[in-house]
């Protein structure tokens, strides 16, 4: 591996007008693409094999045209002081807004609270619910447009209003939040680079490897379906592990520099070694990010998909696209420890740097470990386990209006439905009744309705509402709680129970279904897909990282690390967005259930990164090692080389991630919140902290490897000793012309 790729990074180097025009017409054909390209929608949204899914697909079939899947507005009136919803003049204002609302291509039906019973039972509070042809997402914004204006005009005139629903649910936007990362990025490279040069490269290489994947992304959503959100988390991990593999082999390249190499052989040492490191690194993110596909929800697996390509596109950016840009700046990027003369650098810096080498930041760090690798081990653990003690009262679920800000009108309507009606009515329950294999259909639907109506917290159960052709029934179910309690969640299960006895009696299939039971089936589906996730994905980079170090003791380390610092980062969610701890500081309005999402997302994002840190900081030590260095001091010697990169990295991610904890809407808040908070447990204390004093404590026996297992694996050679024989053997750094034998290979 180490060979093949120093050939690859050599014929880079020499032939980068040859590399740069490739990426380059790569870059113009994907972005050629997406302009050309028929706008995306919101891709279709379905969670195979759930009760609630099964409804909505029943539902489609029978009641054609009804769109079961289609958006909703509510849009709540509410009296001024003393005066009542049915004042003539109030009435008035009611029917006009809702002549309004019936305008447009896109929308179904349109309810009149005064014909529909919407009105509450003191007067004050009326809504009118709208439906719409298509989704939430996939409305135009025109309609959205006239939707809003309906709402003023009935303001104007002198009456509370606001909307609720995911009719206003726009699709997400990219915000300032990546131009920050980017920012905080950049002003990271500098420092830890010391070279406004140097800290470009990683920049520029990972936009464009993230304008390659997105560009892509972009011109095939439509014909694969994937939606405009499809590429949010390729942005979010592109950006980010493009800039950290750039940054590692220029940071290796510039090492080399400093050994007295020449530019060539610098190129080729930094991608056989450094860039060894990066391919299994992205290894393991694609593997994690591929993983999605378990869950079976078809959303996620696109997600992780178009991620997955992102990921591989940086790889090989860096392997072959860093090595020719290097080849174009030329001297102008100085060795490791020289800074540019603009931040300091010149005659004083070089005379400064003839000095003795003082230890660096890393260095001290390593060493105090192996000193006292007991106490820090312990330290390191029982803090992670402490972080991690509330993700024992996880609770999972989606976030509704309920969870928005008080700001919003969604967020307003939400409450006024709640103190018009109860907090039930916010999330009300779809029961659809299949009697198609019944002999009397009509008592069937009598019988669901009455066992309904005898169930605890139950507050309202309309009569059934059958198809044309009789076979089949709507009830709507209002709970006593609000949508996204435990006390809803088991009277869906409750409801489901006693829909088996039903059948078992009648044949008559119940189901359960809407928004609020899809939420809940989605959590567990969640849930359930968790564990053989955590196996496929951590057995697979485990199988890896025994080929990359060939260890077993190091790799089984590597997973154990990874689920502490999951386990606490999902324990600190759980303590910010679920109890409310430091709610306040972190702009949390409402707390509730965790995102049914989030753990998903953190164990494959998470590991993916995490396996960076590993593979990055490890590769060094056990390159040490490999030279000869007693185990202790490769683990200083690893330090020395790879923890200002690395802690480099860590920062960048945490800054990209932690941009997004400024977002308004509670789940974007989470998912940025989470992930910086698991970089910083997993790079920071895991990697940096209980890897180098575990690995102390193991010595030599951390590099054992049965024999019989030895001779099975290939050897990939990470570390780079085949460079290192071949030089040895040749009486020179390596053959200068090897990349020939890449191009004839």
């Amino acid at each position: 591996m180490a060979t093949f790729l120093y050939k690859l990074g050599r014929l880079s180097f020499r032939r980068r007008h040859f590399v740069a025009l490739i990426w380059v017409a790569l870059l113009t054909l994907a972005g050629v693409g997406a302009a050309s390209a028929p706008s995306a929608g919101s891709a279709s949204f379905s969670i195979p094999g759930t009760e609630a899914q099964k409804a909505f697909d029943l539902l489609d079939e029978r009641f054609p045209g009804m769109t079961a899947d289609g958006g909703t507005a509510r849009v709540v009136f509410k009296a001024p002081s003393g005066e009542k919803m049915t004042d003539a003049d109030n009435k008035a204002i009611v029917e006009k807004t809702v002549r309004e609302l019936k305008d447009g291509s896109e929308v179904a039906a349109v309810a009149d609270p005064y014909t529909a019973n919407a009105v509450n039972q003191d007067g004050t509070i009326a809504y009118a619910s709208v439906s719409y042809k298509v989704s939430g997402f996939e409305l135009e914004e025109s309609t959205r447009d006239a939707l809003k204006e309906a709402a003023q005009h009935a303001r104007d005139a002198g009456l509370t209003v606001d909307v609720g629903g995911d009719a206003l649910q726009a699709p997400a936007e990219s915000a300032a939040s990546e131009i920050i990362g980017i920012a905080i990025a950049a002003v990271v490279l500098v420092i830890t680079l010391g070279s406004l040069l140097a800290a470009g490269l990683p920049l520029l290489t990972a936009i464009i490897g993230v304008g390659i994947g997105v560009s892509t992304i972009t011109a095939l959503a439509s014909t694969l379906d994937l939606g405009d959100t499809t590429s949010t988390l390729a942005l979010m991990l592109g950006l980010a592990v493009g800039i950290d593999y750039a940054l590692f082999i220029v940071s290796r390249y510039r090492a080399e520099l400093a050994e007295g190499r020449e530019r060539e052989e610098a190129v080729g040492r930094a991608v056989g070694t450094a860039g060894s490191a990066v391919v299994f690194a992205g290894l393991t993110v694609v593997i994690a990010l591929a993983g999605l596909s378990v869950v079976n929800v078809p959303m996620l697996t696109k997600m992780g998909l178009a991620a997955a390509g992102t990921v591989a596109i940086s790889v090989l950016i860096a392997l072959t696209m860093v090595p020719a840009l290097i080849g174009y700046v030329g001297r102008r990027l100085r060795p490791a420890g020289e800074k540019s003369k603009l931040l300091g650098g010149g005659r004083a810096a070089r005379k400064a740097a003839e000095q003795p080498d003082r230890p660096n930041m890393g260095t001290r760090w390593a060493s105090f470990v192996v000193r006292r690798p007991v106490a820090v081990l312990l330290t390191g653990v029982i803090g992670l386990g402490a972080a991690a003690i509330p993700a024992a009262s996880l609770e999972l679920g989606l976030p509704d209006d309920g969870s928005q800000p008080t700001s919003t009108t969604q967020r307003r309507a939400y409450d006024l439905l709640s103190e018009g009606f109860g907090p039930g009515f916010n999330g009300p329950l779809m029961v659809v009744v299949d009697a198609k294999g019944s002999d009397d259909a009509q008592a069937a639907f009598t019988d669901v309705g009455d066992k309904i109506k005898g169930l605890n917290n139950v507050v309202t159960v309309t009569p059934a509402v059958p198809n044309k052709a009789g076979d089949t029934a709507t009830i709507t179910v209002v709970p006593d709680a609000k949508p996204a309690s435990t006390t809803t969640e088991d009277l869906v299960h409750t409801i489901r129970d006693t829909g088996a006895q039903i059948t078992a009696d009648t044949d008559a299939k119940v189901y359960v279904t809407g928004t609020t039971a899809m939420n809940i089936d989605v959590s567990q589906k969640m849930s359930d897909a968790l564990v053989p996730y955590l196996i496929l994905v951590v057995g697979l980079a485990f199988l890896l990282l025994i080929l990359v170090f060939r260890s077993i003791l190091v790799p089984l380390k590597a997973a154990l690390g990874f689920l502490l610092s999951v386990m606490a980062a999902l324990g600190a969610v759980v303590a910010v967005f679920q109890w409310g701890w430091l709610s306040g500081l972190l702009g949390v309005e409402e707390t509730g259930p965790v995102m049914s999402m989030m753990p998903i997302f953190m164990v494959g994002i998470v590991f993916g990164l995490a396996m960076d840190y590993e593979v990055f900081l490890v590769t060094r030590m056990r390159e040490a090692h490999v030279h000869g260095e007693r185990p202790t001091q490769a683990v200083v010697t690893g330090f020395k080389h790879g923890a200002r990169v690395v802690t480099a990295a860590a920062i960048i991610m945490m800054a990209v991630f932690g941009g997004f904890i400024g977002a308004s809407e509670s789940m974007v808040k989470m998912i940025g919140f989470g992930l910086a908070i698991a970089v910083f447990f997993d790079a920071f204390i895991v990697r940096m902290t209980i890897v180098p004093a575990v690995l102390a404590l193991l010595g030599r026996r951390a590099w054992w490897l049965p024999k019989w297992l030895d001779r099975a694996l290939p050897n990939v050679d990470v570390e780079g000793e085949g460079l290192r024989t071949e030089a040895e053997s040749s009486g020179k750094d390596a053959d200068p012309d090897g990349e020939r034998e890449l191009v004839r290979a």
